[in-house]
């Protein structure tokens, strides 16, 4: 397509302006405004074109307000053209109405046109005034190929089109262009001599072209709102066509709006939604799930519903919409929550759109339970007994109390307090830890300490009743010093709590004790007391020095903590007790555990994408990091498998297919986060369950069996093979034959083809049939196969003589007759085919006067005359013809009698009738026939050859013809009588297989003509 130059424009406007009389015109300013609102050829106003054509086939509509179509949008302005025609003066037509309103400037001259003209280049001004704008209006399907039809400029402009006769007589002629090339121009062809709008090869998307809003249109290839869009939802392209010459100039404003399809399915901004749900919250309370999918395609084709692919029996989802369109998924509540039963709950959502079919998406929604204070603290122990000597040291521990909370973090905060019913004493001598609980002696222990204190502590959480315990301390009075305990700790120790990682080795010392009295008189001795894997023995060579050591590794999965005490007594019975804790420190020295190894999933073919199969749960026994599991797929698992690394949660994101592959088996990995990680290995195996997603299938789509005629009744004709690739009773194949069932029956499960009577190649040597084969699915799937049966010939038919038709007729054989001629043939065929029905013709049997003087050709049966016949070789000849098949194993054969009357004339027809009617004496020859099977052309040498020896003879006789013409002229002369006592003969042919001529003496009568 050509672009119209500006120059081209300019020298139209040129030719009107100076052929036309001066009109009124409107000032420059609303000259300008009159041209941007319509603006009739601006650079790059063209867009993809749209379907025009078969409604059915494609789903198109069009109209044209020039041709009577839809009404133009509001404020559009309609120019028709004169129905009168175009081609008088070539004059502009009047002005506008509101151009005149906006100020009459007259131009007496022809330059006022060029003027206003000029007036076009920034941009067109009144050009819009003086030329015919048209709209039209098409629609089409978003994603059509190439070179569909959009419509006919010219046939909807009502303007001759091309091939007519009035197109034709146009001189130049008709010519359509468009205004400009910009961006649009990929997306269409025009023919700028028919008119026609086509789509071009670069594909129309009409989520790409209208991405700002529902109502875009689209001026070469960039978006702006249209206020003449035909619906709300449209997304318009525009074109600005120019149609010359000038007898037919006009602006047409071709919109195309541009229908969405199905063609993009939702999908969610994020693969992991988490959504946080108190545990407290009550039945039916809503939560916006603040990732809606998006979906570009536009109405019923966005989407529309969401649903949980497992709610758990507590939830479920309602869709909310805006006064936008947007549709808002809300999480509802439908049972009670309780996250110390169950913290998390992880599903997948489902967004669907309205779609035919439908097209869906998803992700992974996780659902956690927050945390509410809806425990308070409590006490294992509602009271504890606690013995304290009274010449215990300051600091000395006398107990810990210990309360526990099952919420979570600041929920889960205990603090200790005294009791308002403690009285200050016992405040003051023993101090209490607000935050671990423990109680020490603060004060010295003298005479007047009281020696029972009842201690009432509380465990108090936030917005709770105190927990309470009661902690009774008994002082026993001492009148002597005890022995000391001195520690001196070798492994870490923090406050009395030693601190030992685990997988220490054997014998791993953990500090030293030294035991003595403080009075030196009294002797000292300690053991260890507590449960453990430890141990206290002296440490040589010195005296009163003893190691703590452990005598086996400690394993922190087993026990975090032990409590054991250094107990020292002097020989007055006199204790002292030194507690130690022994805190183990976690190590990563446990793998991951699967809660089983071998995980057996199934799921149906054909399944959704990022269909859900499980959730993988591994435990890790270490604490903190190291007992944080995350999941990976084995090498061995196929790339459309995913695993979430911190949910296990196990999905396949393509449709599988059981008659692809009916088993997968690959590993799993769970790795924790310890240094270096460990890892455990788990197999996952899925078995595709089979859905009735195929049809049988014939091994070929043609099947042809070869059976000899007379084939036995239910005999097998042949084996239909037919499998079908589901499984179990949609695999199952059930086969029957549509057509020609009266004859034909096939077997179901084996496929074999019998026919129910003999068949006789002579009646029929072919049959078709369609066999169908069922599958046993729901529904049942179906597919057709063509048999074409041959019969082979078997020799059941001997040959059938067509001349002569009957024993008793006869030919008159003029005794002028040349050597080698044709006297007459034997004409017989076969219904069998092949060799079969190769016919060969033999003579076995003659009499007559000289009955060798006739042969027959073996092929062909014709009988020929091999002599001259003689004065003596009148009279009747019968020739028995032998007619046989060359078929195998026995050929068959047919005789028929051939008589032969050689005579000038027939003058006593039923005379020889009469002696047709006598049986024959013909004996029989043995011989058999020479068959042969020549090819025809040496037949027809032979045949020539005869005429030309026949000639050569005559030619070589003539020389002694008038030698012998004499002596021939008294032979005839002589044997005239003879001849005519041989008229009177009568040949009888009886039936005893021998030939005897007789001779009758009959008076002479009248043979009529044959």
């Amino acid at each position: 397509m050509s672009e119209v130059t500006f120059g081209e424009l300019l020298s139209i406007y040129v030719q009107r302006a100076t052929r036309s009389p001066a009109r009124p015109t409107c000032s420059a300013q609303p000259l300008r405004s009159a041209a941007l609102a319509q603006l009739a050829v601006s650079a790059g106003t063209e867009g993809p074109a749209g379907l025009a054509g078969d409604p059915s086939r494609r789903g198109w509509s069009r109209g044209s307000a020039a041709a009577g179509g839809r009404d133009p949008p509001p404020g559009a302005r309609l120019l028709r053209r004169d129905p009168r025609g175009l081609r008088g003066a070539g004059r502009l037509p009047a002005a506008p109405r509101d151009c005149e309103h906006a100020g009459k400037t007259a131009f007496g001259t022809g330059m006022g046109h060029l003027l206003l003209f000029l007036l076009f280049v920034g941009p067109f001004n009144c050009f819009a005034s003086y030329s015919r704008a048209t709209e039209l209006f098409y629609s089409l399907n978003e994603g059509l190929p190439a070179g569909v039809l959009i419509g006919s400029l010219a046939r909807d402009l009502r303007l001759p089109t091309a091939g007519s006769q009035q197109a034709a007589s146009l001189q130049p002629p008709l010519s359509f262009t468009l205004a400009s090339h910009g961006l649009g121009g990929q997306y269409v062809q025009l023919d700028n001599r028919s008119g026609e709008l086509h789509t071009s090869a670069v594909e129309i998307d009409r989520e790409a072209l209208c991405v700002e809003s529902s109502g875009a249109t689209i001026f070469g290839g960039s978006a702006a709102v249209s206020s003449s869009s035909p619906s709300p939802e449209s997304c318009l392209l525009l074109l600005d066509v120019l149609v010359l010459p000038q007898e037919y100039f006009r602006l047409v404003k071709v919109k195309i709006a541009i229908r969405d399809v199905n063609d993009n399915a939702p999908r969610f901004p994020v693969p992991h939604i988490r959504l946080w749900v108190p545990e407290n919250a009550p039945v039916n309370t809503r939560l916006a799930i603040e990732h809606p999918a998006l979906d570009p395609d536009m109405g019923t084709n966005g989407v529309q519903t969401y649903r949980l692919r497992d709610n758990y029996g507590v939830f479920t989802l309602d869709v909310e919409e805006n006064e936008n369109g947007e549709r808002t998924p809300y999480l509802i509540v439908m049972g009670t929550l309780d996250r110390e039963t169950q913290d998390e709950y992880v599903t997948v959502i489902v967004a669907e759109d309205g779609g035919t079919p439908p097209l869906v998406g998803s992700a992974t929604l996780t659902i956690g339970i927050s945390d509410i204070n809806d425990n308070c603290p409590q006490f294992n122990d509602s009271q504890l007994n606690v013995t304290l000597y009274g010449n215990s040291s300051l600091g000395t521990h006398v107990a810990t109390v210990h309360a526990v909370d099952m919420d979570l973090g600041s929920n889960a905060q205990i603090t200790y307090s005294y009791s308002q019913k403690v009285p200050q004493p016992s405040r003051d001598l023993f101090h209490l830890n607000e935050s671990t609980g423990a109680i020490t002696l603060s004060t010295k222990v003298d005479g007047d300490t009281p020696r029972l204190h009842r201690l009432i502590i509380l465990g108090n959480g936030p917005g709770c009743i105190p927990a309470v315990i009661t902690v009774l301390v008994t002082i026993i009075k001492v009148m002597m010093r005890p022995p000391e305990v001195v520690p001196r700790f070798i492994a870490n120790e923090v406050e009395g709590v030693v601190y030992l990682k685990e997988l220490e080795p054997i014998n791993t010392p953990i500090a030293f004790f030294t035991i003595k009295d403080p009075d030196e008189k009294y002797k000292v001795s300690c053991y260890l007391d507590g449960d453990g894997p430890f141990r206290l023995s002296p440490y040589k060579p010195y005296n009163n020095e003893y190691l703590l050591e452990t005598t086996k590794p400690l394993d922190f999965e087993t026990q975090q903590l032990y409590e054991i005490s250094v107990v020292a007594w002097n020989s007055e019975g006199f204790h002292v007790k030194k507690v130690v804790k022994v805190q183990v420190l976690d190590d990563n020295d446990n793998s991951p555990v699967f809660s089983e190894q071998l995980i057996e999933l199934s799921i149906e073919e054909n399944n959704v994408p990022n269909a859900f199969l499980t959730k993988l749960h591994a435990t890790d026994a270490d604490s903190g990091e190291r007992g944080q599991v995350s999941y990976f797929l084995g090498p061995d698992a196929p790339s459309y498998f995913a695993l979430d690394k911190t949910t296990g949660v196990l999905t396949v994101s393509t449709q599988l297919d059981r008659e692809e592959k009916e088993k997968y088996r690959y590993t799993v990995k769970a790795v924790d986060s310890g240094f270096p990680p460990r890892e455990s290995i788990a197999t996952v195996t899925i078995t595709v369950l089979d859905k009735n997603d195929n049809s049988p299938r014939f091994i070929n789509k043609d099947f042809s069996f070869f059976v000899p005629e007379n084939f036995p009744g239910f005999g097998e004709i042949g084996v239909i093979s037919v499998t079908d690739a589901d499984a179990g009773q949609n695999g199952w194949v059930a086969l029957s034959v549509l057509n020609g069932s009266d004859i034909f029956v096939i077997d179901t499960g084996k496929g074999v083809l019998r026919a129910k009577v003999s068949l006789d190649r002579e009646q029929q040597s072919s049959y078709v049939l369609w066999i169908e084969a069922v599958d046993g699915g729901d529904p049942a799937l179906s597919s057709t196969a063509k048999i074409t049966i041959l019969l082979l010939d078997i020799n059941d038919n001997p040959p059938l003589v067509l001349f002569p038709q009957s024993n008793m007729s006869y030919l008159l054989v003029l005794p002028s007759t040349l050597p080698g001629s044709p006297i007459t043939e034997v004409y017989a065929v076969d219904k069998d085919t092949g060799m079969n029905a190769v016919i060969a013709y033999s003579i076995i049997g003659r009499r007559g006067p000289r009955p060798e003087s006739f042969r027959i050709d073996p092929k062909t049966g014709n009988i020929t005359l091999e002599e001259s016949l003689m004065q003596n070789d009148y009279g009747l000849y019968r020739l028995l013809v032998k007619v046989s098949d060359h078929g195998y194993p026995e050929p068959l054969h047919s005789t028929v009698m051939v008589n032969l009357f050689v005579n000038d004339t027939v003058s006593n027809e039923s005379y020889i009738e009469s002696l047709l009617r006598k049986e024959p004496d013909i004996s029989v020859e043995e011989k058999q026939p020479q068959i042969s099977i020549e090819p025809t052309h040496k037949k027809m040498e032979s045949a020539s050859c005869m005429p030309t020896l026949v000639a050569l003879s005559i030619i070589s006789l003539s020389s002694i013809a008038l030698v012998t013409g004499m002596g021939i002229y008294i032979c005839l002369r002589k044997g005239k009588k003879h001849h005519r006592a041989d008229e009177n003969l009568e040949v009888q042919i009886p039936l005893n297989g021998r030939i005897n001529l007789h001779m009758l003496e009959k008076k002479p009568v009248e043979i009529s003509n044959i």
